[in-house]
């Protein structure tokens, strides 16, 4: 019993025990379910936070998108904003879309190889089913012909793989992989790639030929393992043929493979491959170490290939830098014009010139190579058309580009005339398309630029010839000459002359007389000419009457010139008197103004001069600096026993000469020193320092003592000891003055210190220089606009990306402080007029850059007769893509028309010197030094 209920007890224990365990879970069970609704909750909050996140990053980047589109719309030609709409919806996952706008961008700008490959493996992706392969075909095919990318041919040859079970697909292979190895099976650096690829399909074919283990093949199954075999075999010996970097693994391989020993003639050409590796080894290695451009690089190989003569290894290397520099027009006319002279093959060369269009389509050059290329392989007349028609919007940069591409399209069509037949549809074309070339530079060209480009009228002088010559038609001929001298060409002896040998071959002597006639009357450059002309057709065609009245006519004729020179020369004298006098009033009001200031300051006071290089000539000769008196002192008087007028003394305890001793300590120190002797052939002159630079001395060397031997350091100091902010510093050698004039403009504690010859300006009053070129510089960019707070080294990595930057200069106030402005030297032309294309209406930071070619109007350009201030407005360009951006010439402050001077009012008074008064300030009674003792006294 007692066991029982010790049992009954245990099992309520253990009854109890279970409830509890029961009801802890359930209670766990609950607190996990509240945890979990939370936990749903607050996952769901955040998924509405996220969706809403991501709701709002798609609406901007949809408005982001239609921004794009709208701009695509205004300037198809925007290269960056394509590139900016595909990421963008790539990114979005707009299929559609994003294909139109890659298709778009192809069809204007040949694309890069990681635009290619990206969009190709984006369409891989999208269209594995067996219709659609065709058309990624088709995409691989435009994209291996717009540079040579052995990833892009790689990628072609892998794709066609996968279509190796459809019919013919085997051969498509091959025939891919073969045209891989051909396009570029000779780059040293990919080209085994591409190799190696192939031989490994060839291995798998290989594989799938081979019978099985104790097997003995049928005699139809070894013919195509034979074969099979030979196909490896040949790919090795090519391979082995061809320089490659670590080509000798290749043969290793190659003896593996084989088992036997390799034939003579494959070592024959294994060894040559060899030598020509080692000679191009060091040029391929400065290639991979250099930066882009690496066209000092890309230049050297292709003299070494061009050395070596073979044409399939220059026009790799060709291939390889224009894949690097496409946009750098020289390289496609060199590339062109070896293709035009020395491969002629059709295909290769249109396409050629077609690439290079496209990637320059700015330049003329490459577009009339093109015309001349297409004549030349006899295509049809409306792809000419075609191409000269896209050449017109393209955007050339020069009015006078437009004339050689018009006179290239009408040689063009000149040639295609049959002038035995006296009308043609040809001819008829001919004329039209002169007509229409005139028009185009009266309305488009002139509109664009302000100028025809064809001053001298060449277009219709050809037209003009062409009439009198194949057509006969000589009436044609003198209309177009009298409009060709009615456009201000009659003045010019060479243009009457030109119509005259025109007369003579195709007209009459009545015409001929008449036209010598008229250019005597007209030509006011070489009178003299068309008067011995005039003369000498009348002694062998002429009367007596004739002769009679070409004398009288050159007679007078000539008499009328030489009076007219001798006018313009008294005109020029007198002129050239005017300058001189009023040169020498300016040097007298000048002087004048200084005289009146030193009778303001009294007799005995020392001028301070201004920190000039005209007036700091003298510091250079002055020993010493001289003493300073004290304000109200008499001449001759000392410190020491000097009284005033009123009778008074100085304080109790006054020291003299203290206060001197502490503020002329610095210049004492100067003085104190033995004066060297002087020579300006090794010196310079420093200025713009700041005054408060401490130890200028000790500074100054240490900025010119790279430059060579110091002979001594000369800084000018007040007689308070304050540093006057220029100096003087003597070489020991003259060769020393070329390297410190480098120094110009080189920041000295915030502010540009000037170095500049040291030139006596007493001796050479007319001696002024000027660092900078004054002439356009094709070379050299102008950039304004820029934050104040953009750097040298932020603008010059911004242009580096552009071209090979030689130099560049932020312009700045005398104080250091930036002006925004800026001028960028590149390497050539062609890298500046790129960077113009590309950087002109730039943002860097908030603020929207301008850039143009440098070309500052001259500083007399108003001064000479005929000036016309719209010569300095700005000129519409195009850029490199299209229709670019217009270049801004600036116009300098001092160019613009300047106002009457104010006259400055000073307590009610006009000033003396404001309002042009010089005598009423001689008049003024000047004071004395009793009258500055007075003052000083009574404060």
């Amino acid at each position: 019993m007692q066991r029982l209920l010790s049992n009954m007890a245990a099992s309520s224990s253990a009854e109890q025990t279970q409830l509890h365990d029961m009801e802890e879970e359930e209670e766990g069970m609950e607190e996990r379910e509240m945890e979990s609704d939370e936990e749903n909750r607050m996952r769901g909050e955040n998924s509405d936070e996220e969706e809403d996140d991501s709701s709002d990053d798609e609406k901007e980047n949809e408005a982001e998108i239609q921004r794009l589109e709208e701009q695509l719309s205004i300037n198809a030609f925007d290269y960056n904003c394509h590139v900016d709409l595909i990421k963008l919806l790539k990114q979005e996952g707009e299929l559609p879309r994003l294909r139109k706008a890659r298709q778009k961008m192809s069809e204007l700008f040949p694309l890069t190889e990681e635009i290619w490959l990206e969009w190709l493996k984006d369409e891989i992706r999208l269209t594995e089913e067996e219709p659609n392969r065709e058309k990624v075909y088709e995409l691989f095919e435009k994209a291996v012909t717009d540079y040579i990318c052995p990833d892009i041919w790689l990628e072609f040859a892998q794709y066609s793989i996968g279509g190796m079970g459809l019919p013919g697909g085997m051969e498509k292979v091959r025939s891919i992989f073969e045209r891989a190895v051909m396009a570029v099976g000779l780059h040293m650096t990919k080209g085994q790639a591409v190799w190696e690829a192939y031989r490994e399909f060839e291995n798998v074919i290989l594989s799938t030929v081979q019978p099985p283990p104790g097997r003995v093949p049928s005699c139809e199954e070894q013919g195509r393992l034979n074969v099979q075999l030979e196909r490896i075999h040949t790919l090795f010996r090519r391979q082995l043929a061809v320089p490659l970097m670590d080509m000798e693994a290749t043969f290793a391989e190659y003896e593996e493979w084989s088992e036997q020993e390799v034939a003579e003639t494959v070592m024959i050409q294994y060894r040559k491959a060899l030598q020509q590796l080692a000679k191009c080894k060091p040029l391929e290695e400065a290639l991979i170490l250099a930066e882009p451009p690496k066209m000092a690089e890309y230049q050297a190989f292709l003299d070494f290939e061009l050395k070596e003569g073979d044409p399939a290894r220059i026009q790799i290397i060709y291939e390889r830098a224009l894949a690097e520099n496409c946009l750098v027009p020289d390289m496609w006319t060199k590339y062109t014009t070896y293709l035009d002279r020395q491969l002629k093959f059709k295909d290769l060369v249109l396409s050629s010139h077609e690439r290079a269009v496209r990637n320059c389509p700015w330049t003329m050059g490459l577009w009339k190579s093109y015309l001349l290329a297409l004549e030349r392989y006899d295509a049809d007349h409306a792809t000419v058309s075609d191409v000269f028609e896209k050449a017109l919007i393209a955007g050339f940069i020069q009015a006078t580009d437009y004339v050689e591409i018009w006179q290239a399209f009408l040689d063009y069509l000149r040639r295609r005339v049959d002038f035995s037949k006296e009308s043609s549809k040809e001819l008829e074309e001919l004329r039209g398309s002169f007509a229409r070339s005139l028009e185009y530079m009266k309305q488009d060209v002139e509109e664009r630029f302000g100028e025809s480009g064809d001053a001298s009228c060449i277009i219709m002088q050809i037209w003009a010839r062409i009439e009198a010559l194949h057509c006969k038609n000589i009436q044609k001929a003198r209309e177009l000459w009298d409009s060709i001298l009615s456009k201000g060409n009659a003045k010019y002896a060479n243009m009457w002359l030109e119509y005259y040998n025109l007369e003579r071959s195709y007209g009459d002597n009545a015409h001929c007389r008449k036209a010598l006639h008229r250019a005597v009357q007209c030509t006011s450059d070489y009178p003299e000419h068309v008067c011995e002309v005039l003369l000498t057709f009348e002694r062998v065609e002429g009367s007596l009457e004739d002769w009679d009245v070409a004398v009288l006519k050159t007679e007078t004729r000539l008499n009328r010139v030489n009076e007219q020179r001798a006018k313009a020369a008294v005109k020029e004298a007198n002129h050239a008197r005017q300058e001189e006098d009023r040169g020498d009033q300016r040097q007298k009001n000048k002087a004048d103004k200084k005289g009146q200031k030193k009778g303001q300051k009294g007799p005995g006071a020392v001028l301070k001069r201004k920190a000039t290089q005209d007036d700091h000539h003298n510091d250079w000769n002055n020993d010493s600096v001289a003493p300073k008196r004290r304000r109200g002192t008499r001449d001759g008087a000392t410190e020491e026993n000097m009284e005033t007028e009123a009778g008074r003394n100085p304080p109790p305890g006054y020291k003299p000469g203290n206060k001197r001793a502490q503020q002329g300590s610095a210049a004492q120190s100067q003085n104190d020193e033995k004066p060297e002797l002087r020579n300006d052939d090794c010196s310079v002159f420093i200025s713009n320092l700041a005054y408060t630079l401490e130890e200028p001395e000790a500074k100054l060397r240490a900025q010119f003592e790279s430059c060579g031997p110091i002979a001594q350091v000369r800084p000018v100091f007040a007689t308070k000891g304050t540093f006057k902010g220029y100096g003087y510093v003597q070489f020991e050698s003259a060769v020393s003055v070329a390297e410190a004039l480098k120094l110009d403009r080189r920041e000295v504690e915030g502010r540009p210190m000037f170095v500049s010859p040291c030139v006596d300006k007493k001796e050479n009053p007319d001696f002024k220089i000027f660092k900078y070129n004054t002439t356009m510089e094709r070379q050299k960019l102008f950039i304004s606009g820029l934050p104040f707070s953009c750097t040298k080294e932020q603008l010059e990595e911004i242009c580096k990306s552009h071209g090979t930057v030689k130099d560049l200069r932020l312009v700045t106030y005398r104080s250091g402080k930036p002006k925004g402005l800026a001028y960028v030297e590149f390497a050539d032309d062609t890298q500046a007029s790129q960077a113009v294309l590309k950087m002109d209406g730039m943002d860097i930071g908030e603020n929207k850059i301008c850039v143009a070619i440098s070309n500052p109007p001259r500083r007399n350009m108003m001064d000479k007769p005929g000036f016309d201030r719209t010569d300095l407005m700005p000129r519409q360009v195009f850029g490199g893509r299209g229709r670019g951006r217009t270049q801004l010439s600036l116009i300098p402050r001092s160019l613009h028309r300047q106002s009457e001077p104010v006259s400055k009012v000073k307590n009610g008074t006009v000033d003396a010197e404001a309002s042009g008064e010089s005598s009423a300030a001689g008049e003024t009674k000047p004071l004395s030094n009793s009258d500055f003792a007075r003052m000083l006294l009574s404060k």
